[in-house]
């Protein structure tokens, strides 16, 4: 067992980690099997985090076994140890190989003459009901405990009861008449009931059940009116409709009738926590009715605490469909439309609220119906949620509590919202928030800060006028070195950054230097200069990277930012281009290349085996091709000036006596589809590094697809201008417009490429054939266009907030990774593919794993010295399979074919798809080696076939082994 984990491992990837794990195996085997007590319990106690190390079946199955065992011979209290190894280890459980044997050693304890070893059992196989739901011996175990008169054993069966009812159709549609009876009885306590209620939310897995149990629950309620039995009933009733779906609609009525009728402030604030989840999970089912009889309620509620409730349940409604449901037109009287507006009536009241959280939940109910309603009656409402936000950032700004803190997230979050949907509302919105920024409180400030970044991405609404308040702020803050301080420098430099939509002006920058050096550490000022890089203010990035050189402990840390100041001193070299001036533009593109080569070098000495800097270094090689192309565009721009025109080219040819005059036209002509060709070629490339980004934010995906975009306009340019004129289209090139634009370099970026394609659209109609010097004119000056647009570095350029990697263990899988595994030629090798997706901190932050592509090809390294004349089909295996990961595992078998004898390469690698069906090119990549041999048979058929017997003794042979 041992061994073959560690070859299991070994094949995982963990490289020389295997012996770590059998020695963990082992030494917490040595601790289970000590005689004191403390020893065994901190050995069970270690098994999880074991799983988490180590989480392929073939160790967890051994470790579970062990854990079964001590179960069945230990005490009580390392029973109760294994149960909760076993309750944090759920999601490995399905990986226990053996599960019989491991049931069948925990099960033996249910026939314990202890109530407490049965209780714990229960609770064990309830832990487990995942693996063995349609278990009838546990089933009956349970059914057979409920009857205990041992307390604690009765609600272990009603924990384990629950479990195996959400698991198991036959088991809940069995219990309900147990459950039924033993609520209904008279002998049942009602802390037991109180208990046994919540069991029937698993009673959905068909509609005959469902509708019984809500029957059960209905009588429940009106029979039980005290508050305990209310509230447990209602919640059960509100867990069971939103899992079986088609009673929502009536558990809604159900609940705003209790909420307006009960008088019992309990039962309103339950109503209101299952009205909230019922708006969280299914919104579309809430009728106008439902939202008007909650406005209702809202607006004669004295009680602010449930006045606050009711208006998170509406601010949750009004950012779905629901709202546009409640402000259709539909046919009516006029008292219906009046009324429909009494959810206005209230935001209105609310947004001037005394409390503060009502006054918030106000303002984001106006906001998402200005955001969502177009109507012209509606329109006067954008001015009232400005009124309110206002009000609620000078109220909000002033305090720095936790709660005030959270309340003016939901404001700032309205106020982008807001402008993004109602642009001509910006202005407004950003003079407060400048205005308010003096007087605020530091934790009030830096949410600004980030308010107002967020906007301005979106549009350029911080003119350069505002600049200056921005900047006497700035020398103001930085009097102080408080971590409050350190964040607002980094978040008000973003602002200024941001705003400063050219070059900064050597004053801002000294301000900031200055500003630094004075108050702030070196974490700030990197922060600052990684800002900087991504809203493409390279020179001041430059500077602060080289003032951080001598600030850092590692030399990895030194190669990094080395590698950082000179891409910023790469991309500062780019900006001084001009149009029309084609040798400048080629000598700033020589000098950025040569700051890029050394700063490629740089990032190259800066990674380590755990932090590869792949992303990082694909995406700067990719720049060093690009400009590299560039550069070679417009030098093959200017030799076709050298050229003569085609009519003349044979005169000058013949008066000259040079015949190659003949030809320059044709020679460049190659030259212009060679770049072409390389400009496809590096949007390929571009493509092929977005689909392996799987961890990468939005804002960095859309860069990388704005530098493809880059490369494939200017292939169509050359196509449209030089190659085939005549024959290309411009439909699927045409802009789709700025709707989306969320970025100022996606702005720019976008609007470079609407001028570039309507010049050669224009060009293309106007002077067909397009004379060679227009041509190239209009390329040399698309490309400069390109180059004058300052590069943004993105965030997953300098931080990876998601992290997902996969293991893949493949069996059979060789001792040694050099050695081949043998299989003979007329058999079938069956390759066994396991994986584990492994998370971060934050996993599906930005998109999750729906399932997992694995791809399976062999090729053919080397064969014996006879051929055979074999069909091709059956030279390679090409085979590729999709598998969903449950509980981040997943598992599956290929079958492979090795009819040509020698060694071959199979290659495992793996793809991921999300939830969106986008496939992600992710790895990892898997190798095996498989060596062919002949079947014995066919090999001494073939030996005589060449010591030349006579074909009549061969026959003869044949025909014996066809006997057999």
């Amino acid at each position: 067992m041992a061994a073959s984990a560690k070859s299991f491992l070994a094949d995982a990837g963990y490289g020389e980690q295997e012996l770590d794990a059998n020695s963990a195996l082992m030494e917490l085997d040595k601790g289970l099997r000590s005689g004191k007590l403390g020893e065994q319990c901190e050995a069970v106690v270690r098994f999880p985090r074991l799983f988490q190390k180590y989480p392929f079946p073939i160790l967890i199955n051994s470790a579970f076994l062990k854990l079964a065992d001590v179960f069945r011979v230990g005490n009580n209290f390392l029973r109760l140890c294994v149960l909760k190894v076993t309750q944090q280890s759920e999601k490995h459980l399905e990986k226990i190989l053996n599960v019989d044997e491991f049931v069948k050693r925990v099960f033996s304890v249910i026939h314990s003459n202890d109530p407490v070893a049965r209780a714990i059992t229960l609770r064990m196989l309830g832990s487990m009901a995942s693996i063995i739901p349609e278990r009838k011996n546990a089933h009956h175990s349970i059914r057979q405990s409920l009857d205990s008169h041992d307390n604690v054993e009765v609600e272990a069966a009603i924990f384990a009861a629950a479990n195996f009812s959400a698991q198991s159709k036959d088991f809940a549609a069995g219990i309900c008449n147990k459950i039924s009876e033993m609520i209904q009885g008279l002998a049942t306590p009602v802390d037991l009931k109180l208990k046994l209620i919540p069991i029937l939310q698993h009673m959905h897995h068909d509609a005959s059940l469902a509708s019984s149990s809500r029957q059960l629950l209905q009588q429940l309620v009106t029979s039980y009116p005290s508050t305990k039995m209310v509230i447990v009933t209602l919640h059960t009733f509100t867990l069971l409709a939103a899992s079986s779906l088609v009673d929502i609609p009536k558990q809604i009525q159900l609940l705003l009738q209790y909420l307006k009728n009960d008088p019992r402030k309990a039962v309103k604030r339950l109503a209101i926590q299952d009205l909230k989840l019922l708006a969280n999970k299914t919104p579309h089912t809430w009728s106008r009715e439902n939202i008007q009889a909650l406005c209702e309620s809202a607006l004669h509620t004295p009680y602010d605490s449930l006045k606050l409730g009711m208006l998170s349940v509406l601010s949750t409604l009004s950012g779905t469909i629901a709202i546009k449901q409640y402000f259709s037109s539909t046919p009516g009287t006029a008292a219906t439309t009046a009324r429909s507006f009494d959810l206005v009536k209230l935001a209105q009241e609310c947004c001037y609220h005394n409390n503060r959280g009502i006054a918030a939940h106000g303002v984001r109910i106006l906001t998402n119906i200005s955001a969502s309603c177009q109507e012209k009656d509606l329109l006067p409402l954008e001015q009232d949620a400005v009124f309110g936000l206002e009000a609620l950032l000078v109220l909000c700004s002033q305090d720095d509590s936790p709660g005030v803190q959270a309340t003016l997230k939901i404001t700032l979050t309205c106020m982008v919202k807001l402008v993004k949907c109602r642009p001509h509302l910006s202005q407004s919105v950003v003079e407060s928030l400048l205005t308010q920024l003096h007087s605020a409180q530091d934790a009030a400030r830096i949410l600004m800060c980030h308010c107002l970044a967020a906007i301005a991405m979106q549009l350029p609404v911080l003119a350069d006028g505002m600049l200056g308040d921005l900047m006497d702020l700035y020398k103001l803050i930085g009097q102080s070195a408080t971590d409050k301080k350190q964040e607002l420098l980094v978040s008000l430099a973003t602002v200024i950054f941001v705003s400063s939509q050219k070059a900064l002006s050597s004053e801002i920058k000294t301000v900031i230097k200055q500003q630094l050096e004075n108050a702030s550490n070196g974490w700030t000022a990197y922060r600052i200069a990684r800002q900087a890089s991504r809203m493409g203010n390279h020179d001041m990035a430059r500077e602060l990277y080289q003032s951080l050189l001598t600030q850092v402990a590692s030399e990895h840390f030194y190669f990094w930012l080395n590698s950082l100041k000179e891409f910023s001193h790469a991309e500062q070299c780019l900006t001084g281009l001009q149009e029309d001036n084609y040798s400048s533009a080629l000598s700033c593109i020589a000098e950025a290349l040569k700051s890029y080569h050394k700063g490629i070098a740089s990032l190259t000495a800066a990674s380590t085996p755990l932090n590869p800097l792949s992303f990082q270094c694909g995406f700067v090689k990719l720049r060093i091709d690009l400009l590299q192309a560039f550069s070679q565009l417009i030098c093959t721009c200017n030799s076709l000036k050298t050229s003569p025109p085609p009519a003349i080219a044979t005169t000058i040819a013949m008066t000259s006596g040079n015949d190659l005059q003949r030809c320059g036209r044709i020679s460049n002509q190659a030259r212009m589809k060679h770049s072409m060709e390389e400009f496809r070629n590096l949007a390929t490339r571009y493509g092929d590094l977005y689909q392996s980004s799987f961890d990468a934010d939005s804002a960095t995906l859309r860069n990388v697809e704005l530098q493809q975009q880059s490369c494939l306009l200017i292939s169509h340019a050359i196509e449209a201008l030089i190659l085939d004129p005549e024959s290309v289209s411009f439909q699927e090139y045409s802009s789709n417009g700025t709707a989306h634009v969320e970025s100022e370099y996606e702005r720019r970026m976008m609007s470079v490429f609407n001028h570039v394609l309507e010049e050669v659209e224009s060009l293309n109609r106007k002077y067909a054939p397009v004379s060679y010097l227009v041509s190239n004119t209009c390329l040399c000056n698309a490309v400069i266009a390109l180059l004058k647009v300052p590069l943004s570095f993105q965030r997953y350029f300098f931080q990876k907030l998601q992290s997902t990697s996969i293991k893949l263990a493949l069996s059979p899988s060789p001792r040694n990774p050099a050695e081949p595994i043998a299989v003979q030629n007329n058999q079938q090798l069956a390759l066994k593919v396991e994986g584990v997706v492994q998370h971060g901190s934050k996993p599906g932050l930005f998109r999750k794993i729906q399932s997992v592509c694995l791809n399976v090809s062999s090729v053919l390294q080397s064969k014996p010295g006879q051929d055979y004349k074999i069909p091709i089909d059956n030279m390679t295996n090409e085979m590729e399979q999709r598998v969903e990961p449950h509980n981040d595992y997943f598992s599956t078998q290929f079958l492979l074919n090795f009819v040509i004898l020698g060694t071959h390469n199979i290659t495992v690698e793996s793809s991921v798809i999300d939830s969106n069906g986008i496939v992600w090119k992710t790895g990892p990549k898997t190798t095996i080696f498989v060596k062919s041999l002949e079947d014995p048979y066919s090999q001494q058929v073939r030996l005589q076939q060449q010591q030349g017997q006579p074909p009549s003794q061969q026959q003869q042979q044949r025909t014996a082994y066809s006997r057999f």
